[in-house]
């Protein structure tokens, strides 16, 4: 029997941040390339905040999905990824330097957005929520995994794991040769993230991040 509680009280609010951060995540590293001179992620309409535009079948969908039914405590994922073409950048290297980390920044200033938010609903519930009907208390939730989830993503996107915005940070320090042959794992890189998943990597990391967080808020 599927548990309605589960899916209100921490399935929706997970969800709809996770759709926020990875289509803002996105969005960024299209905008940044763009600002970089590169319109490819503009003429291909991907500077939109619609989630539709960003859906990757599994870092969107699978992923995630298989995370809420193992119960997880955490939720990543990642959308698809927006194009860009370093020809256009005056300075190749600069240029995927800062398109990469556009996104995990993305998501540490939206964790840090939704941290604002999670405090003011707290401090305001008592008038808000006079009548104590909980209406509130989603929002609070939603706000509340806003934080984890966007840390967790940008956290996440920082792993150095071809194809991660991680790796494509390391390889602007690598020279040439050895940057194109790190890349080269990128056709490996959906079974690295899964055997690190199935070994407990990534619940081992990102539980000491989620108790980091709840140790700051509380």
């Amino acid at each position: 029997m599927f548990d309605i509680s589960y899916l209100v009280n921490q399935v929706i609010p997970m969800v709809i941040p996770l759709l926020l951060g990875i289509t803002l995540h996105e969005v960024a590293h299209g905008y940044t390339a763009f600002r970089f001179g590169d319109p490819t992620a503009k003429n291909a309409g991907r500077l939109s905040l619609n989630p539709v535009r960003h859906v990757d079948p599994f870092g969107t969908v699978l992923l995630p999905l298989l995370l809420i039914l193992m119960k997880s405590p955490f939720l990543i994922g990642w959308a698809k990824p927006v194009p860009f073409n370093p020809s256009y950048f005056q300075d190749p290297r600069k240029g995927i330097f800062w398109v990469s980390l556009a996104g995990p920044s993305a998501n540490f200033a939206l964790a840090f957005g939704f941290f604002l938010v999670l405090q003011s609903l707290i401090i305001m519930q008592p008038i808000l929520d006079a009548g104590n009907s909980g209406y509130l208390q989603p929002v609070i939730m939603v706000a509340y995994f806003g934080i984890f989830i966007n840390v967790i993503l940008g956290i996440f996107n920082l792993f150095p794991i071809p194809p991660l915005d991680g790796s494509k940070v390391l390889a602007t320090f690598l020279p040439g040769r050895m940057a194109g042959q790190y890349m080269q794992l990128e056709k490996f890189g959906f079974i690295i993230i899964i055997l690190l998943l199935i070994l407990g990597v990534f619940q081992a990391v990102f539980g000491y991040v989620i108790y980091f967080i709840n140790s700051l808020l509380f």
